[in-house]
């Protein structure tokens, strides 16, 4: 026992001193960029838009990734926060640091309650019929803002306080952080094994005694409340919303992201969801060439992902954590 931990404690320790080292290093870095103007003002512009798709695209691999389960309504869990966030600060009265952590809280747990609603029937079904209800619930809650007058219809919801631009950089990044801490430590407590051993057969997870849809449902409603996290941060950056940012294009693109960086790697959905969300500002020099460039890069990064080389890469790593886990039981 002694052997274990002692092997063990080093190997983990090690591991969590270098990701915390990576994060400070990534949030100076970024705060010397800021603070020293070194980006244009196209770039600095999109700084709050990477941070606001890693929380949608780690959310969702907690969906598609651990879960298994094939979602395209996660813009719809996105602009119900957004819009019940940013409608309560609309009306309060308080700090704007205030303001936007009651609405980030609000927006979350009213994207959780729809969850709840919509998860528990939904969930019952699987592949390509889940995939299709959640996009026609996209759609329903897209078409509901669009004819409600409070929320502004088609023209809009404005007025919105711009509390999330990149001058809060630090105070976005603490989120982001928390919402890849939470669920990453999710995936690998007790939950959520349970969660994956549902996505690897849920026959033999029933048969040992775990609750598939009490664990369905709690991994949607945790993606929700992120999901809305994030829309709440998109509308006070943007300062205006609009149902048409939040149509079935949009949960494609997030789940795009996810795919991309590996189902079930929420480093490769970090990593996917910047490049995707700067892509298209670095090609916009080419103009009219922009989105055909853009399609041929996504194409060439999906290919690699599925290619031999990358296979082999994967493959040896999974060799190598075998072989320490092997040595650390001996």
């Amino acid at each position: 026992m002694n052997k274990t931990s002692a092997g063990k404690t080093p190997a983990k320790y090690g591991k969590i001193v270098l990701n915390i080292l990576i994060t400070l290093a990534v949030y100076a870095v970024m705060m010397v960029v800021i603070q020293g103007g070194m980006l244009s003002r196209q770039m600095t512009s999109i700084i709050i838009p990477c941070c606001i798709n890693v929380m949608l695209a780690v959310s969702l691999c907690l969906l598609v990734g651990y879960l298994g389960e094939l979602t395209l309504g996660h813009a719809g869990f996105m602009s119900i926060g957004a819009y019940a966030g940013a409608l309560l600060t609309n009306y309060l009265d308080m700090p704007p640091v205030a303001e936007l952590l009651i609405g980030m809280l609000a927006g979350g747990i009213i994207a959780s309650v729809f969850a709840v609603v919509i998860g528990l029937p939904v969930l019952r079904l699987k592949g390509d019929y889940l995939a299709i209800v959640t996009l026609g619930f996209g759609e329903i809650i897209r078409s509901v803002i669009n004819s409600l007058e409070f929320t502004g219809g088609a023209k809009g919801l404005s007025g919105i306080g711009t509390y999330a631009t990149y001058k809060n950089f630090t105070f976005v990044y603490i989120f982001v952080i928390l919402t890849i801490l939470l669920i990453a430590n999710l995936v690998h407590s007790r939950h959520g094994r349970a969660i994956t051993a549902v996505r690897d057969n849920y026959i033999a997870a029933e048969a040992i005694g775990i609750h598939v849809g009490r664990f369905k449902t709690m991994a949607f409603v945790i993606s929700a409340f992120f999901a809305g996290l994030a829309g709440v941060i998109y509308a006070h950056n943007v300062g205006i919303l609009k149902p048409a940012n939040f149509d079935y294009n949009k949960s494609i693109e997030i789940l795009v992201m996810v795919v991309l960086g590996g189902m079930g790697n929420i480093k490769g959905s970090i990593i996917a969801a910047i490049i995707l969300t700067l892509l298209p500002e670095v090609l916009r020099s080419a103009a009219d060439y922009r989105m055909l460039l853009y399609s041929i890069v996504l194409i060439a990064m999906m290919l690699f992902n599925n290619s031999r080389f990358k296979l082999a890469i994967v493959e040896k790593r999974n060799l190598k954590k075998a072989a320490e886990i092997q040595k650390e039981g001996e």
